[in-house]
């Protein structure tokens, strides 16, 4: 019995050594990022935005282009989940009144008024996904003739919480996308120019030089200055997309082409060239694999300079434009003394910005210390 469980135990040991002696990179990667506590957190903040901005429809308890002239202006209505019934979630009621010398317009709480709330309620029909017909909304007043306001209205009585729910798709996506082409242009181009070197390379290196020795603000102001302004507003996403991207590829490409230079004299890429590979295979099978923990972490990086540039530009009146939803468009709607004196939480989207900035930061940070392979963190 004893030399069984001995010999138990051995095979056990045995398979725990081989399990860690043969993790793959990608495994030991996860490993060292989950020792980032900063790095998960971030992640976890971000994936909570991005779930947010894909069901952003189910999400928004109103439709966040719907007016509402009697309530412009209104504050944020706090919510509370119990009251003398139990389990009640409801937000305090605020009424309309005026001064009577300035007529200057307040809203004070009403003693003993509440608007009583219902988790998947109803209200104004969408497309689940952009499939799904139906009006059933995560949460919203039971009396469909109430407003529940948790982040405020805007001068036009448009929920904020809706509006900065639709705003995340926007900027969250157009990030996303942008990237995706930086990224694109940026393994292209650096590529070419690490690989084959000569000439070719000399000529990528100048006009990437020359790309980063120019301002970047005033070449994104005139790029989008140059869009026409009455361009429906999938047209505008996509302009402004490629005109943050036209200047964010040039870093990732002065890496790669580093990276590429350094590589193609290896042992296992001359092999593959000696074993009769194509430069397509060479380039994509054996020299660019070796790249992806850097770009994967290259990525996470660039995603927030390319929201600070749809912000900035959006802000600036040369980015989106309304009726386009997006978190720099909210924000220059707060460009005004009013909004910061007697409406601040139209500032919502600002701290939006800053929050999935950081998140994405941390998030960065941590993929790049996981797929540094001379880390020796613990």
């Amino acid at each position: 019995m004893t030399e069984t469980n001995t010999a138990t135990a051995t095979v056990n040991m045995a398979n725990l050594r081989g399990g860690i002696e043969y993790a793959s990179q990608w495994h030991l990667m996860w490993l060292r990022f989950c020792k980032h506590r900063l790095a998960v957190a971030g992640l976890l903040v971000v994936v909570c935005f991005y779930i947010v901005a894909i069901f952003a429809e189910f999400l928004a308890p109103f439709d966040p282009e719907k007016p509402n002239a009697r309530l412009v202006y209104h504050p944020p209505q706090g919510v509370r989940l119990f009251d003398e019934k139990g389990f009640n979630p409801h937000g305090q009621f605020f009424e309309l009144t005026r001064d009577p010398q300035t007529l200057k317009p307040a809203y004070l709480p009403k003693e003993g008024a509440k608007v009583e709330l219902e988790f998947f309620a109803r209200g104004f029909e969408y497309n689940m996904l952009g499939l799904i017909p139906t009006d059933i909304h995560f949460i919203g007043p039971k009396d469909k003739s109430q407003m529940f306001y948790l982040f405020g209205a805007d001068r036009l009585g448009r929920d904020m919480l809706s509006r900065v729910i639709y705003g995340a798709r926007f900027t969250l996506s157009l990030g996303l996308f942008g990237v995706c082409m930086s990224v694109l242009l940026g393994i292209f181009f650096g590529g070419v120019a690490g690989y084959y070197g000569g000439r070719i390379d000399w000529i990528v290196m100048r006009v990437v030089e020359y790309i980063i020795s120019l301002p970047t603000i005033p070449i994104w102001l005139a790029l989008a200055a140059a869009l026409p302004r009455d361009w429906p507003p999938y047209l505008q996403y996509l302009s402004i997309t490629m005109v943050i991207s036209l200047i964010g590829w040039t870093e990732l490409a002065r890496v790669v082409r580093g990276r590429f230079l350094a590589l193609r004299g290896e042992v296992f890429v001359v092999a593959a060239k000696l074993d009769g590979c194509s430069e397509f295979r060479v380039i994509f099978r054996h020299m660019l694999p070796s790249l992806a923990s850097h770009i994967i972490a290259a990525v996470t990086l660039a995603v927030p300079f390319m929201i600070l540039a749809e912000t900035s530009l959006s802000f600036l009146g040369l980015g989106l434009q309304p009726p386009s939803i997006s978190w720099g468009v909210l924000l220059k709607e707060a460009q005004n003394i009013r909004s910061i004196a007697q409406a601040p939480w139209l500032f919502v989207p600002g701290a939006c910005v800053v929050m999935a900035v950081l998140s994405l930061n941390f998030m960065g940070d941590g993929l790049r210390d996981a797929a540094d392979p001379y880390s020796h963190g613990n």
